[in-house]
């Protein structure tokens, strides 16, 4: 009985600090496909699997392949292709940190809304297959005639919502929806989302550049609870900003909230604009080693750690 009890108190010990946060535990870098849009989907001078190829040599942890880069989107990609992608990227070593879907469910027409989900829950079985543990939903815009009718609108989003986390449940895929500056603008509307649906399965992909608030970081620190991925940007308050993200700051309202996941970059290009950060034309292939620098010094310093 004594060695039984000495061996309980060593396995609880050893649980514990299994789940307590530890120093060194990770977050991982990861790479969002979307930084390259122009190069896979107008210009075509990237292809999906030379975009694995530069994330390796970047020394990204992983990539986030958003779903419109595969071959023939929206339809589904073949399991070869799908097969393809997954094997490419385990010999280059990087993790697939998630995937995301185009789809509006702020539309009012409920067929439209279904239609979506039907889309996502395709989406959620390519996620299944890619190993990927998260796919990224859009809420949507505010739909016309429906200004100042947020709580009507979120009622039947959060249905939509719920039956997509449900699926994923069933097969293992968290369902995140992003604050995209749309009709989730702060992260109180997007916690309330989140409540509404209810579902473990179901969390934030916390866009730091989108929360249209005076603080976005006191929004990014409130929504860390609800966070299941990262889409971290340039500037924390959008694209035409010349303020850019303070990444020390990002990194420790990231570890104090305990998150340890992936952590995706994302740069973008302002149509028919030249980029405010920094004044030039847009070039992911100067800009994204750059935020990725950074955003490995802030983490380096946050955790001390290399990384």
């Amino acid at each position: 009985m004594k060695k039984y009890t000495i061996a309980l108190c060593l396995f609880s010990s050893a649980l514990f600090a299994q789940n307590a946060k530890q120093p060194g535990s990770a977050v991982k870098t990861s790479l969002n496909a979307y930084s390259f849009n122009k190069n896979m989907t107008v210009s075509k001078s990237m292809t999906l699997f030379q975009l694995l190829d530069y994330a390796a040599e970047q020394n990204f942890d992983a990539i986030d392949i958003t779903a419109y880069f595969f071959p023939g989107y929206p339809n589904v990609p073949s399991d070869e292709v799908i097969n393809n992608v997954k094997r490419k990227a385990f010999q280059l070593g990087l993790d697939i940190s998630g995937t995301g879907v185009k789809n509006d469910f702020a539309n009012p027409d409920p067929a439209k809304r279904a239609a979506d989900v039907k889309h996502v829950k395709e989406w959620i079985d390519v996620a299944v297959k890619l190993g990927a543990p998260v796919i990224r939903v859009f809420a949507g815009p505010v739909p016309s005639g429906y200004e100042g009718k947020w709580d009507e609108v979120a009622k039947y989003m959060a249905q939509s919502l719920k039956e997509c986390a449900d699926y994923g449940r069933q097969k293992g895929v968290l369902v995140g929806v992003q604050n995209h500056g749309d009709f989730l603008k702060t992260a109180d509307e997007a916690i309330k989302i989140v409540k509404m649906v209810n579902s473990e399965w179901f969390g934030v992909i916390v866009d730091t550049g989108y929360f249209i608030t005076k603080d976005p970081y006191a929004d990014i620190e409130k929504i860390m609870p609800y966070a299941v991925n990262f889409q971290i940007k340039e500037s924390p308050f959008g694209p035409r900003s010349t303020i850019k993200t303070d990444l020390p700051r990002l990194m420790k309202i990231i570890n104090k909230s305990g998150y340890r996941g992936y952590l995706p970059i994302e740069t973008l290009e302002i149509k028919g604009e030249p980029r405010p950060v920094p004044d030039i034309p847009y070039n992911p292939f100067v800009l994204v080693p750059a935020f990725l620098k950074d955003l490995k010094a802030a983490i380096h310093s946050e955790y001390k750690r290399e990384h």
